[in-house]
């Protein structure tokens, strides 16, 4: 058995999963795209700050609202794999969810992003 300073160690060290994340509304088929430092935590914040009325974007509030949780699904898109000569897993992580916005258009009908890639 561990002792309570190695499993403080261990916990140090752990490395969380990050990666690209979507909420998608069932019902219409639109996604808000964002990046998470942590995907096995993301979720269960998203959902409390949409619970709460507090999330930053108005568009995926006010769906939340209307349709109800059990309308949306959460997606893990993408998990950023580690590697040893990874300098600046952030820098990654940002760049990942750039080409995944790029790539699936959320905006408009199809997702409740801003389109900031044509501004």
């Amino acid at each position: 058995m561990k002792s309570r300073k190695e499993l403080i160690a261990e916990y140090k060290q752990r490395k969380p999963r990050m990666g690209i994340f979507a909420i998608r509304n069932v019902t219409n088929g639109k996604r808000y795209v964002a990046r998470a430092n942590d995907l096995d935590r993301i979720w269960n914040g998203e959902k409390f700050k949409l619970d709460a009325g507090g999330h930053t974007n108005r568009d995926l509030q006010e769906d939340w609202k209307r349709c109800g949780e059990d309308q949306f699904a959460f997606e893990i898109l993408h998990e950023l794999q580690y590697s040893d000569d990874t300098a600046d897993p952030k820098a990654e992580l940002a760049e990942l969810e750039r080409l995944t916005i790029e790539d699936l258009q959320p905006f408009g009908e199809k997702g409740y992003n801003r389109n900031i890639l044509s501004a």
